[in-house]
């Protein structure tokens, strides 16, 4: 067996690999169901597990036309390039919610010299996926489900009828399902494991409610919120956004817009850092680069420890948490020594993001999201903020330069500040 014939199998099964992995993530956003160790009434059942297709055949359709946009084009301009390399993820073994993937990727085996090379490969996947995602999105909305059906899937909501938000959604309800779980797990377990010498174990205990609960659901980017506000029937049934996972269609639609507003960020070597380059320039494109890269970070750190916090804490926990912030920040800024080409210039920029933002969020009560911190990890300290050099800098011409533009707009509409949130639920 060749090399290429080797490849092309390990392509092959990542394919593969990643629709079942994709399968069984949508199954279990659809209906709030695990395939191991829940009770059984949790259990992912094997019609669970073919309703999840309506997420991963959509779902991957927008991504595979997203790597072979970047792939044909390669081509084209005789760049030598390799079949897409999926990635499966799924992190169901630890009852963790997950994506099935972490996207694919394309090997570009050449060395590419020209400026417009750069951008048309670049450019070629985002739009790509952003034209299937259109058409996965618009079914989705045009073809909601009635209201009821989510009683199919929760149907502990029932009791309220349609005013069901205005219950579930709270302590006292999440208060009442964590006793259930804990009466039912006591009543099946009790009698079995009745031992003096174990009287600690929670079965012997009263319940206790959690001085929290928590609820996760996925932030709508500006195009869902454009289409719900002036695309949508009055009264039409649009999902909240607490429920949007729900929907097999929107939530690939959703995902796929991250993705390809991950892509199009005007960083680095992303797909929108290629844009940037082919725009305007390498010397603007480090500036942008680097500018979008520090506002990311600051946008990353805000609210992670206010004022009130060092009261909660106290200064000792505090002083160590920021320690923390300011060593992580400077580790994020190593790679960007030609902003800062010494140690401590570098501490104080990191000093200075620090204390705007700890002065923002204490005192405007600004919050951030701190989940693009591990993105930008990736970002600094993998991928970089430079993009490689070319010998051929023609400028683009009007038709590419009005693409590039149209991809930018592209980025704002399926961007969201927050794309993943987790939210407390205080008594």
């Amino acid at each position: 067996m060749t090399d290429k014939q080797k490849q092309l199998l390990i392509q092959i099964g990542l394919f593969l690999v990643t629709i079942v992995t994709t399968t069984i993530a949508g199954a279990e956003w659809i209906y709030s169901k695990f395939v191991l160790w829940v009770p059984e009434s949790l259990l992912m059942t094997w019609d669970d597990f073919l309703s999840g297709f309506q997420f991963s055949i959509p779902f991957l359709l927008i991504l595979t036309c997203h790597e072979f946009g970047h792939y044909f084009t390669a081509r084209y301009h005789k760049i030598n390039v390799t079949l897409p390399y999926y990635i499966p993820m799924w992190l169901g073994f630890i009852l963790a919610p997950s994506f099935g993937t972490m996207g694919a990727f394309i090997k570009i085996k050449d060395q590419i010299y020209s400026l417009k090379h750069y951008f048309d490969v670049g450019i070629s996947g985002p739009l790509a996926g952003f034209v299937i995602a259109l058409g996965v999105i618009g079914y989705g909305y045009s073809t909601l489900p009635a209201p009821e059906q989510i009683f199919e899937i929760h149907p502990e909501y029932e009791q309220y009828g349609l005013d069901y938000p205005e219950h579930v959604y709270t302590y006292e309800f999440s208060k009442h399902m964590d006793s259930l779980a804990y009466s039912r797990m006591r009543a099946a377990d009790s009698v079995a494991h009745i031992d003096e010498n174990r009287k600690g174990d929670w079965y012997y205990r009263d319940f206790k409610p959690q001085p929290s609960y928590t609820n996760m659901y996925f932030g709508k980017p500006l195009l869902y919120r454009l289409i719900e506000k002036y695309l949508m029937p009055e009264g039409a049934n649009v999902p909240r956004k607490e429920e949007i996972m729900h929907n097999p269609f929107l939530l690939a639609g959703l995902l796929a817009m991250f993705f390809t507003a991950l892509n199009l960020l005007p960083i680095g070597q992303l797909d929108g850092g290629h844009i940037t380059f082919g725009l305007f320039g390498a010397k603007n494109h480090r500036v942008i680069s680097r500018v979008l890269f520090t506002a990311f970070i600051f946008y990353a750190g805000l609210g992670l420890i206010t004022i009130n916090d060092l009261a909660d804490v106290g200064l000792e926990s505090s002083l160590e948490f920021i320690v923390i912030i300011l060593a992580y920040v400077y580790f994020l800024f190593v790679s960007t020594r030609s902003m800062f080409s010494e140690k401590r210039n570098r501490w104080l920029f990191a000093t200075v993001i620090f204390t705007l933002q700890f002065l923002l969020s204490s005192f405007l009560s600004i919050e951030g999201y701190s989940g693009w911190l591990l993105f930008a990890l990736l970002l600094g300290r993998v991928l970089g903020l430079d993009h490689p050099p070319v010998l051929d800098h023609r400028p683009l011409n009007t038709p590419r330069k009005v693409l590039g533009w149209f991809a930018i707009i592209v980025f704002i509409l399926c961007f969201s500040p927050e794309p993943l949130v987790i939210e407390t639920i205080l008594p």
